[in-house]
This record gives C-alpha cells, sequence and structure tokens, in this order.
C-alpha cells in the first residue's frame, strides 16, 4: 500500500529529482503535475488519486490514477481521448472527474483552457506566411566566385589554344603533326560535319522550292505564248489587208492601247523569261499570197 503523507515527507524534508528551487517559490518539472508547483495538492507521486491534461501531436488527453492501480506502473495511467469540441470536451471531464476533489477538476479545466489557447494559436502561424531567416554564407561564396573566375579563364586560354592549333591545322603549317589531342580533333570533325549537313539541307530546301514554282512558270508561259498568238495572228490580218497588188508594204496607223497592251504582255513574257532557267523560242509564218489570191478572186 502507498502512504501519501510518509511519500511527501520524504519529497519535502529530502530530496527530489523533480524538485526546483528558487529565492521565492519550489517548482516541480514532472510531466504528469498539473500546476508546475511543488505542493502537497498538486504533486504526482504523493498522491495515491490524480489527474491531469496532456497534448499530444495537437491531440488533447485526460490521465487519471487510481490507488488500485498504482502497484502496476505500466497501467498507473487511465488515459481519455477529449473532443475538439470546447463544450463537449468540459462534459467529459465532469463526468469522468464526477466524484474527485474540486482542486483537481477546476486545475484540469483551467490547463485544458490554456493548452486549447495555444494550440488555436500555432494554427494560424501555420496558416500565416513566416519569414525565414536564411543566413548568408559570405567565405563560401567568395570560394565559389573565385573558382568560377579561374575556370572561366582557363576555358578561354584552352579555346584560344584549340583555335589556333586548327587554324595552323588548316592552312598545313605542320605537315606530320603528333600528340595532338584526340578530343580537339574531333570535335572539329564534328563542327564540319555539322556544317556540311546544313548546307546540303540548305540546298535541299532551295530545290525544293523551284519545282514548286516550275508549274506555276510553265502555267505563266503558257498564258503569255497563247496572248502573242492571238496578237500575231491580228497583226498578220492587217498586214495582208494593207499590201498593194505589186505585194508592197503599206503604213498602217495602230492605235496607243493596242501598242500598250503589247508591251505589257512583252514586259510579262521578259520577267518570266527572267524567273526561270529555260528559254523559249516562238517561230511563226505569216502567208501574204493566200490573201492576195483572195483580194483577186474579191475584185
Amino acid at each position: 500500500m502507498q502512504h501519501d503523507d510518509v511519500v511527501w515527507a520524504i519529497i519535502n524534508k529530502t530530496h527530489c529529482s523533480h524538485k526546483v528551487t528558487t529565492k521565492t517559490q519550489h517548482f516541480c518539472r514532472n510531466e504528469f503535475n498539473l500546476t508546475g508547483l511543488c505542493s502537497r495538492a498538486s504533486c504526482p507521486l504523493a498522491n495515491s488519486k490524480y489527474a491531469t491534461i496532456r497534448e499530444e501531436n495537437g491531440i488533447i488527453y485526460l490521465y487519471m490514477k487510481t490507488a488500485e492501480r498504482v502497484m502496476f506502473p505500466a497501467k498507473q495511467w487511465e488515459k481519455v481521448k477529449l473532443s475538439r469540441n470546447f463544450e463537449k470536451a468540459i462534459y467529459q471531464i465532469n463526468e469522468n472527474l464526477l466524484y474527485w476533489p474540486a482542486f483537481i477538476k477546476a486545475k484540469c479545466k483551467q490547463r485544458f483552457v490554456k493548452i486549447t489557447q495555444y494550440l488555436i494559436r500555432m494554427r494560424k502561424l501555420k496558416l500565416r506566411r513566416v519569414k525565414e531567416l536564411v543566413p548568408i554564407q559570405r567565405k563560401i561564396e567568395r570560394r565559389e566566385r573565385r573558382r568560377e573566375e579561374k575556370a572561366l579563364v582557363a576555358a578561354r586560354i584552352d579555346n584560344a589554344i584549340e583555335k589556333q592549333l586548327l587554324d595552323r591545322l588548316k592552312k598545313g603549317t605542320y605537315n606530320d603533326i603528333y600528340n595532338f589531342p584526340q578530343m580537339a580533333f574531333d570535335a572539329a570533325l564534328k563542327a564540319e560535319e555539322i556544317s556540311s549537313e546544313s548546307e546540303k539541307e540548305d540546298e535541299e530546301e532551295e530545290e525544293e522550292i523551284e519545282r514548286e514554282m516550275e508549274p506555276e512558270l510553265e502555267r505563266e508561259l503558257e498564258r503569255t505564248v497563247e496572248q502573242t498568238d492571238e496578237f500575231v495572228e491580228a497583226d498578220s490580218d492587217m498586214d495582208t489587208d494593207e499590201e498593194s497588188d505589186s505585194g508592197k508594204k503599206e503604213d498602217a496607223y495602230v492605235a496607243s492601247d493596242f501598242e500598250s497592251e503589247t508591251s505589257d504582255i512583252e514586259d510579262i513574257a521578259k520577267k518570266t523569261a527572267q524567273k526561270k532557267k529555260p528559254r523559249v523560242e516562238i517561230e511563226y509564218e505569216t502567208e501574204p499570197i493566200a490573201s492576195l489570191s483572195r483580194k483577186k478572186i474579191k475584185h
């Protein structure tokens, strides 16, 4: 059996590992202490019937100890989970501590209110945007900056040496090269291959564009040829009518509109001929004998 008075007399007068003494007051560091003070009513070791409230990972629990379970340390404390609703939690405390001392009831409710308040503050702080202060490591930054500068200088020197060697190789200053870095040689070959491939691609694109333009140019040429044929036939008719009996041609007046139209057609034909590489030659013949025979028959 546990004797509470004997335990308190030993703790109070002799040594207790949980006690903290100051000039004004004595405090208790036991995790199950209800008030945090070292006194007869609030000591969890000197009271066989004791209750307290604790918070674990945001959840509040009611711990109760009775004299029947004192002899079993593993089963000494009964744990009851309290509701998140404030009114329901107070009702649970009143129901579980129905016949307990009024001091323990009041202190349990007071501790429950304090824990709920600081949990609410914690949730609000988590939802807010909090500025995080990050220390600046100036020594490491300086070291990294120096290394970067040195690496850049070394890279520039290597690139300059490589360019110089490649220029000498192209010019043929060294007939037989020995101990030439294979990596740089391979990189130069790859660069030349890429440039040649890009040139080939450009030529193929130009050929495709020319192939696409060829049918359009042929159509334009056919149209211009048809138009010129029509105008040539008209000129031949006019020439045959104006010829005299002796077979000589006479001067005929041609309107300015006709000249402008023919000149426009000639300009179009020249432009199309300049665009397309192959040339088209048109040959036509007039038949003055037939026109003369027709005139004689009419007379």
